[in-house]
């Protein structure tokens, strides 16, 4: 039998993550990419990992230096309260890491090298001008190339998923902006904390020693009105939240529309649709990355078991299989992360409410194991 061929639109995480781990299945890959190199040195963002994704990553990307990764025992979630901020869960580890948090250009950069020594992935610097779903083709220019299997994986905004999902998906403009930055600093930051303030949700991911990457999700209308002091703002801001703090340096900062956009169709025919194109989700409790490692390891499960049968992955139920498995973990995460940015909302009608809550939980342990079972493993349907 011939060597089945996919491809992979998209040289984004998940479309580099999704190239490697496939790759090593008995299949040809061509891998169409952007090759804006220039974007990737400027791109400042940071993503956590739970200790079983990094598991998985350590073994499929098979990664021999551990520097890239900053291993965490540790977090700290915090809640604003009037005019004190009051620590009210704590997670933490004794005998293994609780999270693992890199710097995603480091890691793209890892990846890309691990597939110009692959010889059966092809890297190709065109654009797709469209996919014919009639012949289960991509047009490249002017000329068609037929695939097996066809993965998008061309980010949030691509035009390339209409013909799939049809508006069919759940959606919610937040009216959010998310604001990335690293800051370098002279003191000892070890710890991953989540601060929940009026303004919106604020995340300290430590990546080494003297510097970490800082989240916060704050609404249009309060960075539209406080965009020209937005570095003063947050200097104040994280100088009041880690006290002591004795900061070197706040790179610059990068901000990004926060939407939620969950699919209800993942595929039609043998095109699948991964990555945030499938599920776009509040960035507060990090877990986007995470479920589509999760969406990864299970295709490549699939792809494994149909490749071992000597079926064709066009001709086999590989994509209906994997929506079953995948869409309702992928849906109640994603509304389990927006109800927990609404709980965190400057309400004053949810305000007695949260204090009474927040006052208690970490009393119940029983709630700490199941949040921290999800966080990691996610949710078995």
């Amino acid at each position: 039998m011939n060597v089945q061929k996919i491809c992979i639109i998209g040289d984004g995480l998940a479309g580099l993550s999704a190239a490697v781990i496939l790759s090593q299945e008995n299949i040809k890959i061509d891998l169409y990419t952007s090759g804006n190199f220039k974007k990737l040195k400027t791109d400042n963002r940071t993503t956590a990992v739970s200790e079983s994704s990094y598991q998985f990553i350590k073994q499929k990307f098979n990664i021999k230096k551990q520097n890239t990764f900053w291993p965490c025992q540790e977090v700290q979630l915090f809640y604003e309260d009037g005019k004190t901020i009051n620590n009210f869960l704590n997670f933490k580890e004794k005998n293994k890491n609780f999270m693992y948090i890199f710097k995603n250009k480091e890691l793209k950069q890892k990846l890309h090298k691990q597939i110009k020594k692959k010889k059966n992935i092809e890297l190709i610097k065109k654009s797709i001008v469209s996919i014919d779903y009639s012949d289960e083709s991509v047009l490249v220019e002017k000329k068609k190339f037929f695939y097996d299997l066809i993965i998008l994986s061309a980010g949030s905004h691509s035009k390339l998923y209409n013909n799939i999902t049809l508006g069919r998906s759940i959606k919610k403009n937040y009216k959010e902006i998310a604001l990335t930055t690293i800051v370098k600093h002279n003191s000892k930051v070890n710890k991953v904390s989540q601060f929940f303030l009026k303004e919106g949700p604020l995340a300290i991911l430590p990546f080494n020693k003297k510097a970490f990457s800082l989240v916060w999700s704050i609404s249009s209308l309060y960075f539209n009105k406080n965009n020209k002091i937005i570095k003063k703002i947050l200097s104040e801001k994280i100088k009041v939240l880690l006290a002591n703090l004795k900061i070197k340096n706040i790179g610059n900062i990068d901000s990004f529309p926060i939407n939620l956009d969950l699919k209800t169709r993942y595929f039609k025919k043998n095109v699948l649709i991964i990555g945030d194109g499938l599920h776009a989700v509040h960035p507060m409790a990090g877990q986007g990355f995470n479920l589509v490692l999760r969406d990864i390891k299970k295709l490549s499960e699939l792809m494994c078991e149909t490749l071992k049968l000597g079926l064709s992955l066009k001709s086999s139920f590989i994509l209906k299989n994997f929506y079953r498995a995948r869409k309702s973990e992928n849906i109640i995460l994603g509304l389990g992360i927006d109800l927990t940015n609404i709980f965190f909302k400057n309400n004053k009608y949810l305000a007695l409410i949260r204090k009474t809550i927040l006052g208690n939980i970490n009393n119940f342990k029983f709630v700490k194991k199941v949040s921290q079972f999800i966080s990691d493993k996610g949710i078995s349907i």
